[in-house]
Parts: structure tokens; C-alpha cells; sequence
């Protein structure tokens, strides 16, 4: 980490967890720093002092302000981009969006987030497409095997392709830039659920070239609970429809997009989180958090092979920072996976859960900032104990 100032807070101390927890479970919900955190009640409280002035007369340069800190930091430009609660609304917005057709499919990988699979299920069962996940078996090798052996399952019925930036259960990077690519060259639409992507890895959305690009900020950005963007290329947003109807281009100060006025605009809602998206961008950057990410993805490493040691069984991808930075999993022995999370949570204050992926148990671990080499030890000591019995 950077040397500290006599005046400025740790890193531990910037943030409002309760200390005498080992918090490894930052990829879940993600923490606020206190800074943050009162530019979030600041907005509230400016929201209560008039709210016929904040949400009638100011709400469109407010918004705007935000969306362009938050564009210009992840590469995008600021008209397309919309803020919304999470990245599960993102991609409902999306998934309910597209005209697909019997027989269309929506191709992916078997390592997606439950909760996708579960919107893309209700959605093939309302029109007759096929969701089908391709089996991505572990330990991964290389980014090239992994993109061929998705791209390979491609047929002429593939509508939409639909993978995650860095996944849930495996927390593993896939290689979106390629496939996005061939993709695009195919005329096949990318969709890429990056909600552990911001603030976690460099995103650059122009490069990266998705059709449509969801990210929560609440999670590894830090910024409060409830805000998350959608991004959807210029060509792609006049296939938008918004899962609420409200006043949209008709109502408060349109912005001449369709796209923003519709997602921007749902009704009376408290938009404080999406207002204090700049100030977790500017506390990384106040504090030089390029440094501070950098210790994190060097603790990881040190507590991958750590905990590795202790389950001895084999990795589930290279020791390579292209496949995992400040997230990553590990296969466990046989296990009750849920009672063995609550014993690490209720015996030993280790927060860190047990994904359950095709049957299996794997534990993974988030390495904030706030994270230093004892919540490690503490976690391996807890594991040697309850993996004994």
C-alpha cells in the first residue's frame, strides 16, 4: 500500500466494516468507505431539504453529471450509458428486450451466475428460444482453448451470446474482448453481465466492444448499494424497451434519448447512489488506488497457494493475474459446503462463502483493500481445524 499521511485514515480504518471481522466476502455486496458513504447521505439529505427542486428541476444535470464521471471511467461515452439499481435489472432490461423467436439460442458457458440462468430460463420458456450453457471444464488452460471451445458450439440459431467478464462461482476472467469480437463479425449479439468487472479490473467499454455491457458499481468500485449501469452500443439501444413504462421522453427535462429517458426516469426513487458513483471514482483515485489494488492481487496470490497447500488439490486455473486479480476460488474436499461457511462465520469470524458449482464445493476469496495478510492467516487456521474433523 502507499505511505500513509499522519492525517489520513488506513485503509481498514476508510472503510465502516466492523473490525473484528476477516472479511473475505467483498464480491458479494461489496463495502463502502466512509467518504463515500457521507457523500451518499449528503445527496439524500439535499433530496429531503426540497424534493420538488432535486427530482423536478435538477434531476437531468445531476444524472448527466454522474453518468459522465462514470462514462469517462470506463471508456464509454456518456450518452450510452444508463444508470440502474444492479446488474440483474441490467440484464433483465435486456434479455426482455430482444425479440427472440423459436428456436433462437442463447449461447453461454455452464459457470454463469444462477441468477442469469434462472432470467434467461423464464424468458426461453415465454418465447420458444433455448438457453444453452457450454460446459467449461476446469482447470482452465489457456484464454485461446476457452474461446474456441464456446465459439465452436456456435450455430446458425445463435441469436445472442451471452458470458460473464469475471464469473461468480469459478471467479474467473473470461476472454469477452475475443468473443465480443467474433461475435460482432458473425452478427451475433454480445451480451457480457461485467458485475464484478468495475473497479476490479481496467475496463475500457469502446475497446472491449459488447453490444451490451451491465456492471454493478456497489461492488468492487464501492460505491453504495443500488447503483449499476447499462451500457448498450448506439447501434443496439432501439432494441431497449424499459421493464417500467413512465413519463419518459415526456416527462422531467428529456434528454433527447430514448434510451436514457426511458431507463433514467421510473418513478418516484431516491437516486443518491447513482449520485455518489464520482466520489467512490474520486476516492480511488485520491488515494491512489491502482497502489492499493496492486497489494490486493499480491495478497491473493499468497492466499491462494496458502489455502491450496492446505486442501491439496489442484488449481482450478494458472497462477496468472490474466485469469483472476482480487477474487478467485478453490476447490474444496467433500464437504457440507453450507455448514462449513457457517462454521468459518459463527466459530472463527471468517466471512466467506462456499459456492456450490456442479455439485461441488468451492471456496472463494475477495481480497479488498481493507484485507491484510492476518485475515489470511485467520482463514487458514480456521480451514486446518475444521477440515481435520
Amino acid at each position: 500500500m502507499h505511505q500513509q499521511t499522519a492525517a489520513e485514515p488506513s485503509w481498514k480504518e476508510s472503510f465502516l466494516l466492523a473490525p473484528e471481522w476477516a472479511f473475505l466476502n467483498h464480491g458479494s455486496f461489496g463495502a463502502t468507505p466512509r467518504p463515500v458513504f457521507a457523500a451518499y447521505q449528503a445527496w439524500q439529505h439535499e433530496l429531503e431539504r426540497q424534493p420538488v427542486e432535486f427530482l423536478g428541476r435538477r434531476f437531468a444535470w445531476l444524472m448527466a453529471e454522474a453518468r459522465g464521471a462514470l462514462a469517462s471511467y470506463v471508456g464509454a461515452r456518456a450518452q450510452d450509458v444508463a444508470f440502474v439499481p444492479n446488474a440483474t435489472t441490467a440484464l433483465n432490461i435486456v434479455a426482455r428486450s430482444l425479440e427472440l423467436r423459436p428456436g433462437d439460442e442463447i449461447l453461454t458457458t455452464d459457470h454463469e451466475y444462477g441468477a442469469m440462468d434462472r432470467m434467461w430460463r423464464s424468458v426461453c420458456s415465454r418465447t420458444g428460444a433455448v438457453y444453452r450453457p457450454v460446459p467449461v471444464p476446469l482447470p482452465v488452460t489457456t484464454a485461446g482453448d476457452l474461446a474456441g471451445r464456446l465459439w465452436s458450439a456456435v450455430t446458425p440459431r445463435t441469436r445472442v451470446l451471452f458470458i460473464s467478464h469475471i464469473t461468480s462461482p469459478t471467479a474467473l476472467t473470461f476472454p469477452v474482448a475475443d468473443l465480443c469480437r467474433r461475435a460482432r463479425k458473425a452478427g451475433i449479439l454480445s451480451v457480457v453481465d461485467g458485475a464484478h468487472a468495475l473497479g476490479h479490473i481496467p475496463l475500457d467499454l469502446e475497446a472491449l466492444g459488447a453490444d451490451f455491457y451491465v456492471a454493478n458499481a456497489h461492488k468492487w468500485l464501492c460505491a453504495p448499494k443500488g447503483s449499476a449501469f447499462l451500457h448498450a452500443r448506439a447501434e443496439c439501444q432501439p432494441m431497449i424497451a424499459p421493464l417500467v413504462v413512465s413519463w419518459g421522453t415526456e416527462g422531467f427535462a428529456p434528454t433527447g434519448s430514448l434510451f436514457l429517458d426511458d431507463l433514467q426516469w421510473t418513478g418516484t426513487h431516491d437516486i443518491a447512489a447513482f449520485l455518489a458513483v464520482p466520489a467512490a471514482i474520486r476516492f480511488w483515485e485520491g488515494r491512489r488506488g491502482e497502489e492499493g489494488r496492486a497489494c490486493c492481487r499480491a495478497l491473493a496470490f499468497e492466499a491462494r497457494a496458502a489455502v491450496g497447500a492446505i486442501t491439496g488439490l489442484p488449481q482450478i486455473c494458472p497462477d496468472s493475474s490474466g485469469w483472476f486479480a482480487q477474487m478467485f476460488a478453490l476447490p474444496l474436499p467433500a464437504c457440507d459446503g453450507a455448514a462449513l461457511q457457517a462454521q468459518l462465520r459463527d466459530d472463527y469470524l471468517v466471512e466467506a462463502p462456499v459456492m456450490i458449482w456442479k455439485g461441488s464445493p468451492y471456496l472463494r476469496i475477495s481480497i479488498q483493500v481493507y484485507n491484510t495478510p492476518d485475515d489470511i492467516t485467520r482463514l487458514c487456521n480456521a480451514l486446518r481445524k475444521i477440515l481435520a474433523k
